[in-house]
């Protein structure tokens, strides 16, 4: 092929070749069920007229209006600072003026029933969009997953009245992630169906932020991995870093949930967990394992030598 007809063959190519912004579509533009939901619309004029306040509401629904005063949400009728709308009932159901002139027409009011989970919870980040708890759920992948705030909350009749949730922890969360509620039945794991942590120590359901996003996770007060709240010998810094606690994390070796091993590794031998990386590739940077080091004899007890694996400030092979 001559360097003209390949030069035309480039071009032609190139020219089926859409820019990245276009070629590949947003996720939000991906698929409309995956689409977020998102956070209120500023203030603008309300008409009052149209708000008929929780005394009217709790004529004709007067069991729901008892629970509701023992919940959290009841402080918002002496809240006068915004206004009728975000008062009561009518803050997360909308004005009832047309629902009560309507003898009770579910068409003229907001009910959460037979409506998308994005639709629910923009109307509850109407109000629970300001604080660092639910900032980033509109980019969660509950959000993405269509799973509305109610799906884990109930306004009225909550099985957990603190939160206002549909059950307690952990049997919320395990109601969806099967998968992983037999990890805490291992031998050795995290005390969470013993009731001494709960998932949401670990995970934030409304959202992450950058490297966290993906599970949830908190991150702690420096922005770097959960584990270190309670784990805060192992976060450094050191002067010889171990690199998988730094790029991959602590998920690189353990197994947070629950393992066969004590100390919660992916392998019940250490060697082989340690073998996983150090083993001689051509591709690789890793060190391999010295050639003195006979892994049927001895030596598979990687940390009787290397007992600083997370990091040293004193020795480049974490010696101590």
């Amino acid at each position: 092929m001559s360097y003209r007809q390949a030069l035309r063959l480039v071009i032609i190519t190139l020219g089926f070749v859409a820019p990245a912004h276009l070629a590949v579509p947003t996720l939000w533009a991906a698929s409309k069920t995956k689409k977020p939901p998102q956070p209120a619309a500023p203030d603008e004029p309300i008409d009052t007229s149209a708000y008929v306040g929780a005394e009217t509401c709790k004529t004709c629904h007067e069991e729901i209006y008892k629970d509701y005063e023992t919940t959290p949400h009841w402080k918002t009728m002496s809240d006068t600072r915004r206004g009728v709308a975000f008062q009561g009932c009518e803050a997360c159901h909308g004005p009832g003026k047309a629902h009560v002139e309507g003898g009770g027409d579910t068409t003229k009011i907001f009910t959460f029933k037979g409506v998308s989970a994005t639709a629910i919870s923009y109307r509850c980040l109407g109000c629970h969009n300001y604080d660092q708890e639910h900032q980033n759920f509109v980019r969660g992948q509950h959000a993405l997953s269509q799973v509305s705030c109610i799906d884990c909350h109930q306004p009225h009749h909550p099985k957990q009245p603190q939160r206002l949730l549909v059950a307690s922890q952990p049997q919320l969360c395990f109601s969806c992630h099967q998968d992983v509620s037999p990890q805490f039945s291992r031998p050795f794991h995290h005390r969470v169906k013993e009731g001494l942590m709960k998932c949401t120590d670990c995970h934030n359901p409304h959202g992450g932020f950058g490297t966290q996003r993906a599970r949830l996770q908190r991150a702690s007060s420096s922005q770097d991995v959960v584990c270190f709240n309670c784990h805060a010998d192992k976060a450094g810094p050191f002067v010889y870093e171990h690199p998988p606690v730094k790029v991959e994390g602590c998920i690189s070796c353990h197994v947070p949930h629950g393992s066969a091993n004590p100390r919660l590794l992916n392998y019940s031998q250490i060697n082989l967990l340690c073998l996983g990386c150090h083993t001689l590739t051509v591709d690789s940077s890793v060190p391999g394992v010295p050639s003195f080091h006979n892994q049927t004899t001895k030596y598979q007890a990687c940390t009787l030598c290397h007992v600083a694996i997370h990091g040293s400030n004193f020795s480049a092979v974490y010696f101590k």
